[in-house]
């Protein structure tokens, strides 16, 4: 077991690395969990630190993601199971390793535990394994925060669109998707976890209580002009 024992603990390190907690510190001298909505992800980033530090928080997020998927391929040398999945052995580390990158994410052990949505970091994962579907749920993401201004809607219905992708071009557009019967449960999973990490997000969405980026909702600028 020590393979898969390696490849989770290198994946929930890299995942656990507190970018939003680092930069914020080094460049502005406090704690991004300190302000705003008390969140290290890149949404409160741009909120408080601004757009330059927030894209470069976010960046990185998304590359602990990608990382964890090559560490995973550097490391792969056979399972130390039975695969009982239609996946080639190297895409079930791959997804055990951004799974856990995901979950150092949100739950990292360097700042007490308490880190950020794992959008981002899922993003990097999901890129590296499926990147039809992931690019699909991005131009949903990109659609709908133009549309509203809400970063958090963005997220979530990105996260709803990505496995409805992989279901609607495996069986209506009829596309081949290599172990899709494995790989649609995994994205199902990840994409309640998603969903459940903005739980606070949804409430307030639904009081109408939620920050919205005012300048980022570039459709309503051009249907008022």
């Amino acid at each position: 077991m020590i393979s898969i024992i390696l490849v989770l603990v290198a994946g929930y390190l890299l995942g656990a690395i507190p970018f939003g907690v680092i930069i914020s510190k080094h460049f502005r001298g406090f704690d991004l969990r300190t302000r705003g909505s008390g969140n290290m992800g890149s949404t409160n980033a741009f909120r408080v630190l601004g757009w330059k530090l927030g894209l470069m928080i976010g960046l990185l997020d998304l590359a602990k993601g990608v990382g964890a998927v090559l560490v995973a391929t550097f490391l792969f040398n056979g399972l130390p199971f039975h695969n009982l999945t239609p996946f080639q052995d190297i895409t079930v580390f791959r997804f055990f390793a951004g799974v856990a990158a995901v979950v150092g994410h949100c739950y990292t052990v360097f700042a007490g535990w308490k880190g950020g949505k794992g959008i981002s970091t899922a993003a990097g994962m999901l890129i590296a394994i499926a990147p039809v579907e992931t690019a699909v749920a991005l131009g949903i993401f990109m659609l709908v925060v133009f549309a509203s201004g809400y970063i958090s809607l963005g997220s979530i219905s990105a996260a709803v669109v990505f496995p409805t992708t992989m279901f609607v071009r495996q069986n209506i557009f009829g596309v081949d998707i290599y172990g899709y019967h494995t790989l649609i449960v995994g994205a199902i999973g990840i994409s309640l976890f998603l969903i459940y990490r903005h739980r606070k997000n949804i409430e307030r969405l639904l009081a109408k209580t939620e920050n919205r980026f005012d300048k980022l909702r570039i459709f309503h600028k051009q249907a008022a002009a």
